[in-house]
């Protein structure tokens, strides 16, 4: 881990370990400048490194093409108090991809399997924001209920994926275990190769599990509060 580095640390939620990966800017000795959420209000913190990682590692986002270092760490330190938190626009991957590459993109949000389009942004942000109470109650509960029968499939669908990546990942491993002990070692280099592919595909949907949790969480809390409006 280097100065300007893109750094993530994976965390538990709703009890399932290692799904929730948080990403901030290594800005410096024991300093990663990120989205902290443990005040009233998600701001643009500098914190150190133990409480960003919080028991766990820390890992770098490999980037290609990206600013220079101290041009990273300027970036993020111009955002340092700022509160405009927004998980669909604004998230701490948002914050991390401007700081790093320009780019104000989140690879989650885009990759999970969330049909965004299927819905008007506003909508989406309300019923996520729980500040649906423009919609009448029996329409923002449809759109609940639409929004989270979405979310229930697409998590399906990943998660078959990701379960097939990790058995991929101890097939592999394996296979590399077994060339071995018959002296194949360019058996084994190839099931090796194999398993660094597979464990990146499990990285990859790891990332996007993390936003759906996070979303599904949301809309289910909020749901219920519009159903108690409703009754």
């Amino acid at each position: 881990m280097a100065l300007g580095d893109q750094v993530y640390a994976m965390r538990e939620v709703a009890g399932v370990p290692g799904v929730y990966e948080h990403h901030g800017i290594d800005c410096g000795p024991d300093a990663i400048v990120h989205y902290y959420k443990g005040g009233d209000v998600p701001t643009v913190t500098s914190t150190p490194r133990d409480l960003f990682a919080r028991g766990g590692r820390i890992f770098v986002k490999p980037r290609s093409l990206a600013f220079l270092p101290h041009i990273v760490v300027q970036r993020a330190q111009s955002r340092l108090g700022e509160q405009r938190y927004d998980l669909l626009t604004n998230n701490c991957e948002h914050f991390a991809n401007w700081c790093k590459t320009g780019r104000n993109d989140c690879e989650q949000l885009a990759g999970f399997g969330l049909q965004i389009d299927r819905y008007n942004l506003p909508d989406l942000r309300r019923l996520i924001e729980g500040t649906a109470s423009d919609r009448a109650p029996d329409e923002a509960i449809a759109l609940f209920h639409d929004a989270l029968g979405n979310i229930a499939a697409a998590h399906q669908t990943l998660k078959r994926e990701y379960d097939q990546a990790r058995q991929d990942m101890d097939t592999w491993e394996r296979v590399a275990a077994a060339a071995l002990q018959r002296d194949r070692e360019d058996l084994a280099r190839a099931a090796l190769h194999r398993k660094v592919a597979a464990k990146k595909k499990v990285d990859h949907l790891t990332e996007q599990l993390t936003e759906l949790v996070d979303v599904q969480l949301t809309l289910e809390r909020n749901r219920l509060r519009a159903a108690e409006r409703s009754s």
